[in-house]
């Protein structure tokens, strides 16, 4: 049974999935290598090693913030989640370079849509790491978040973390 919320004179279902944006490995968030992730600074979460350059959603919404420097995008679900989705680590650093965006501030997007693409090998020399975290920057605001056993993913088709809102 889905839990509703109700706002602006329509039926928000509290309940989400996140999929997997990246197709790669699985990292706990505890495995991240930045404690700014790994000690859950920024919220819950976890990381994508990725075995290729492309970003999909990995919820439907709004896209928040295209980042200036093209290394992360955040998203907002109708029922008020909001997810960043950071590629790489240190990657704020490389000013773009090796990114390209495929989205605006604004639009909406479905899981599976294309965000942004990579080139993998430039941030593996360039960065501090591929890993790519992605975190519920508002997880204060959730009643359960439950994280899938996976090890593998596939963009925009595995099923990572199931999230119901406050």
């Amino acid at each position: 049974m889905f839990k509703k919320l109700f706002g602006k004179g329509k039926e928000v279902n509290k309940e989400i999935q996140i999929y997997a944006p990246l197709t790669g490995e699985y990292v706990k968030i505890e495995d991240i290598p930045d404690p700014v992730f790994a000690q859950k600074m920024m919220g819950e979460g976890f990381g994508i090693n990725p075995s290729e350059g492309e970003v999909v959603s990995p919820i439907e919404g709004k896209v928040d913030n295209v980042f200036p420097t093209k290394h992360a995008i955040g998203l907002k679900a109708d029922n008020g989640l909001e997810l960043l989705v950071h590629i790489g680590l240190d990657t704020v650093q490389l000013d773009g370079q090796g990114f390209e965006i495929l989205v605006n501030s604004g639009d909406t997007v479905k899981v599976g849509d294309p965000l942004l693409k990579f080139d993998l090998e430039y941030i593996r020399k360039n960065a501090k790491d591929v890993i790519s975290p992605i975190i519920i920057t508002n997880s204060d605001q959730t009643e359960s978040i439950h994280i899938d056993d996976v090890q593998a993913v596939v963009k925009g088709e595995t099923k990572v973390i199931d999230v119901t809102m406050s």
